[in-house]
């Protein structure tokens, strides 16, 4: 069976990593594997957007509108943005903090995301808002925020892969003095998403 997993965020987040983390473990696990990225502004404050399909036959690497499975966004503005990739009955993990524009930065518009959180409560069914910052605080690391919300990602059982899948592929993306509190991340991540406390689920909104 087919996955899509649209992944988005700003540039500085780890956007690309986490594709890469997601493609490498669905290519050992045999399945077939397609990736597309746009990266040209990915200097900190810029719009990154990274398509992952994978599966048994995939001749596109670019997800149809309305077709995505997942959409792992790292900023809610991103989510909102991204949102018409998103199937129906799609899943949306979204992370609740929100990084200002430079736009909104330079007209001093106020902008805290949760408008943009607001918005997808009422339009994402199974939407899942995770406190990626106090996930990173708990690991130990303020840039592990990629791999807490992919764990997050794994534990909606949405993507088709699990935590091992990703933990074995962290050994040869991240050095090693990095691996354990990536590992911790992850696993925090996974946690939170299934049924565990301080985590959004549908249900609680």
């Amino acid at each position: 069976m087919n996955k899509n997993c649209l992944l988005c965020g700003v540039g500085g987040q780890g956007v690309v990593l986490a594709s890469k983390l997601i493609a490498y473990a669905a290519l050992e696990k045999g399945l077939k594997v397609r990736t597309s990225e746009t990266i040209g502004m990915s200097q900190r404050g810029g719009s990154v957007v990274s398509h992952v399909r994978m599966g048994e036959e995939i001749y596109s690497p670019m997800i149809p509108m309305h077709s995505a499975d997942v959409i792992l966004a790292f900023e809610p503005a991103e989510a909102v943005r991204n949102l018409s990739y998103l199937k129906k009955g799609g899943v949306a993990v979204v992370n609740k903090k929100a990084v200002k524009p430079v736009t909104a930065a330079l007209g001093q518009s106020p902008y805290d995301g949760e408008e943009m959180l607001c918005c997808l409560r009422k339009q994402v069914e199974q939407l899942y808002v995770v406190d990626g910052e106090e996930i990173c605080r708990r690991a130990g690391s303020p840039k592990v925020l990629n791999v807490a919300l992919l764990g997050a990602a794994l534990g909606s059982g949405a993507l088709g892969l699990s935590p091992g899948d990703i933990e074995r592929q962290l050994e040869g993306a991240v050095k090693p003095q990095f691996a354990a509190v990536n590992r911790e991340a992850l696993r925090m991540g996974a946690a939170l998403a299934q049924n565990r406390p301080g985590y959004e689920r549908p249900e609680e909104r």
